[in-house]
């Protein structure tokens, strides 16, 4: 079970938390309305979102990463670092964009008895190459869930996985359009299902 920081339907925490495998993202907005059981949180190691759950005590905290026996980080700092220098050309207030936390994920991980998993640039590559079929609009990066639902069919292709508040709206610069279109042909394949069927959750998140 993937769970987005989006709306989740009435009586959808119970299926949530039944699910072998439950993976949150970043400050775990669905916990709650969206089950408990956390098994990953899957998070944005670069930039500003990186810099604030680190020094949060309050993401530390919070019974979803605390529960967490992994974090994911879903930007693979060499990728990142070679988008630096485009970016300063193409996007320049994004100057923090690429600043890599890796390294502070992974002494939290230490610390606090969790795995650390790092999503390789080949899987970033490899959603952007399946995006180009839908021609999106000029953006920045997939968001973190559709580059962990990649990671997540790419590991467990034998899985049934199925998606959670997921609306595929956001911050501008995630290909959103495109990356709908694309989970909608996941569907279609039978490689993935949405939490009470095809219907779309209105999401608030750029996580998600």
């Amino acid at each position: 079970m993937i769970v987005g920081n989006g709306d989740i339907e009435e009586g959808g925490a119970g299926i949530i938390d039944a699910a072998d495998i439950v993976i949150r993202f970043n400050d775990c907005r669905s916990y709650g309305a969206g089950g408990s059981r956390t098994d990953a949180v899957a998070v944005c190691n670069t930039g500003r979102p990186a810099k604030a759950m680190l020094g949060s005590r309050e993401w530390r905290a919070h019974p979803g990463v605390v529960s967490a026996g992994e974090i994911w980080s879903v930007r693979d700092p060499e990728k990142f670092a070679a988008m630096r220098a485009p970016l300063a050309v193409s996007h320049p207030e994004l100057d923090d964009f690429c600043d890599d936390h890796t390294a502070a994920f992974s002494s939290f991980c230490a610390d606090t008895g969790k795995r650390h998993v790092i999503i390789g640039k080949s899987v970033h590559e490899a959603v952007d190459a399946s995006l180009s079929a839908f021609s999106p609009a000029p953006y920045v990066v997939p968001s973190s869930g559709m580059i962990v639902i990649a990671e997540v069919l790419n590991t467990y292709a034998e899985a049934e996985a199925t998606l959670a508040g997921f609306g595929h709206v956001g911050w501008e610069w995630h290909p959103f359009s495109a990356e709908r279109q694309l989970v909608d042909s996941y569907i279609a394949a039978g490689r993935l299902k949405r939490l009470g069927g095809e219907e779309t959750l209105v999401s608030s998140s750029q996580g998600a």
